[in-house]
């Protein structure tokens, strides 16, 4: 295999990494936490932070038994480093995501004969949006794929040096402490992988089942501490209703069509996309080859798993876009040194992209008003016409151009307000949650009239705010309770006898506390 000059690979990593915690960690504060995952990892964390009960994880004081430990350890070490903010909440997530892509690099140096098809898998897994957005958020999808990434370095990397094989299992024992099953179905993926490219290594070589051990020992002893304290209620709760009810049922309303992944690649992982049939293509003609076989393994394996589940969420597809990004950037490369004139249609698809961008920039500064948007939209429009030009020209520096475009105009989405969009789906949860903590007791529970229950409003209230319909609010309301009622439900119930701490947003924070608060 070809090897290159370690001072140049050290050059590459830190250069890749600095890229990439810059769209991970710039303006990582600027917008609040959203539903459901960073509200629910957030107000866990806050729990562990005030009880300093590391071991059994609670949600307002209660058992929170969804998620393995691991991303709220994190959290709370960030927590106890640099204070609770939206900053120290997705710093651990983003920083371990960044990682992923000069980890992505050293998977690529050690299958691809050239350093080229290594670096371009980097730089186009860099700038997937899915990356971007979702490896910036406290979620656990981002930091996995740098997980599974490096396990499937370690696993390359041990043809030459059998001691990288622990890495192998380590790597899925930290997705296994993150996201539980998912463990088993990233394990089962590269183990077809294995046995395709190389099965001599599961009896060879002892140190991939050290690996296995070192990695699953840790998540053993957790799950069975947490079997021998809350028992049969973990099982169910734990392994039935949030693991494996997803791979036969949709829960909670989240189904899709057979194609729902593919309109999902479709919609976010444009332009690369456009590159990914001839990636697959070469990857199939060169089926022998080590790089081919992940990328085909990884691709249609891992895409038939997420499939056939019950359960569609967006972020399940994450774990793709590393075998993704290796398959389109073979094929970049083939692309990047060819002689011949470039396809026609990447021309025209290039040319209706850029159309596209502009005329969707336009409507998008329209609707919110927001000029970095339009900007963004200008600089996105104005790389693909360049990129459309010099593939008509046959110019090699069409990539160069893209890539460069790429990176600045994600930079100016996550400098806008808009890179969370999911926000605007409910009301501004920051005032009304500061209403709700300067005139209510700590630890108090209080009822609303919206439609459900926010997990970011129970976190930056630090109180439960649960959901309810009319007719119980008007039994709590003869009751001693708090209520945080929006105005027409204020209206409708016509309550007499209650204190009105404050209103907010179209909400209005009341008591109906007989003897009221000092």
């Amino acid at each position: 295999m070809f090897k290159i000059n370690t001072k140049n690979d050290t050059i590459w990593f830190l250069l890749l990494l600095i890229l990439a915690l810059l769209l991970s960690i710039l303006n990582l504060d600027n917008l609040p936490l959203r539903d459901w995952d960073e509200g629910y990892y957030a107000k866990v964390a806050q729990d562990m932070f005030q009880s300093g009960n590391w071991l059994y994880l609670t949600y307002a004081d209660k058992p929170f038994l969804l998620k393995p430990p691991l991303i709220i350890w994190l959290i709370n070490i960030s927590y106890n480093l640099i204070g609770i903010s939206e900053f120290s909440t997705r710093f651990p997530c983003a920083l371990l995501t960044a990682f992923g892509v000069p980890l992505l690099y050293l998977v690529g140096n050690n299958l691809f004969s050239k350093q080229q098809p290594a670096i371009l898998g980097s730089l186009v897994y860099l700038t997937l949006l899915p990356m971007v957005r979702h490896g910036r958020l406290a979620m656990i999808d981002g930091m996995i794929n740098t997980f599974l990434i490096f396990s499937i370095f370690s696993l390359v990397k041990s043809k030459q040096q059998p001691l990288w094989s622990i890495g192998f299992g380590v790597g899925l024992g930290l997705i296994a402490l993150s996201k539980g099953i998912l463990a088993l179905a990233l394990g089962g993926v590269l183990g077809m992988y294995i046995l395709w490219d190389n099965p001599k290594i599961v009896l060879k070589n002892m140190m991939l089942w050290l690996g296995l051990l070192i990695g699953f020992l840790p998540v053993m002893i957790w799950y069975y501490l947490q079997i021998n304290y809350y028992g049969e209620q973990f099982i169910q709760v734990h392994f039935l209703q949030q693991n494996f009810d997803r791979l036969s049922t949709a829960v909670e309303g989240n189904s899709g069509s057979p194609w729902y992944y593919i309109i999902e690649l479709i919609k976010y992982s444009l332009p690369w996309l456009l590159f990914l049939p001839g990636g697959l293509i070469s990857a199939w003609k060169q089926r022998r080859n080590s790089w081919a076989k992940l990328v085909l393994t990884g691709c249609i394996l891992f895409l038939g798993i997420i499939t056939v589940m019950g359960t569609k969420l967006p972020w399940y597809i994450m774990p793709i876009y590393p075998f993704f990004a290796l398959g389109v950037a073979y094929y970049l490369s083939s692309l990047y040194t060819k002689e011949q004139y470039y396809p026609k249609w990447l021309v025209f698809s290039f040319f209706f992209l850029s159309a596209l961008t502009i005329i969707g920039g336009i409507y998008l500064w329209q609707e919110t008003q927001e000029f970095l948007l339009l900007v963004m939209s200008v600089v996105l429009g104005i790389t693909f016409l360049l990129t459309a030009k010099k593939l008509k020209d046959n110019s090699h520096q069409f990539l160069i151009i893209l890539i460069t475009g790429l990176y600045l105009s994600l930079s100016l989405f996550i400098l806008s307000k808009s890179w969370l969009w999911e926000l605007n789906e409910a009301f501004e949860v920051k005032p009304v949650a500061n209403l709700v903590k300067e005139n209510t007791p700590p630890k108090t529970i209080i009822y609303t009239s919206f439609n459900y229950s926010r997990p970011s409003l129970d976190f930056y209230s630090d109180r439960q705010i649960l959901a309810k319909d009319n007719s119980t609010l008007e039994k709590l309301a003869a009751s001693s309770s708090y209520l945080l009622l929006d105005k027409p439900t204020f209206d409708n119930l016509k309550l007499t006898n209650v204190k009105i701490l404050g209103e907010v947003n179209q909400f209005i924070l009341i008591s109906t506390h007989k003897s009221q608060p000092k």
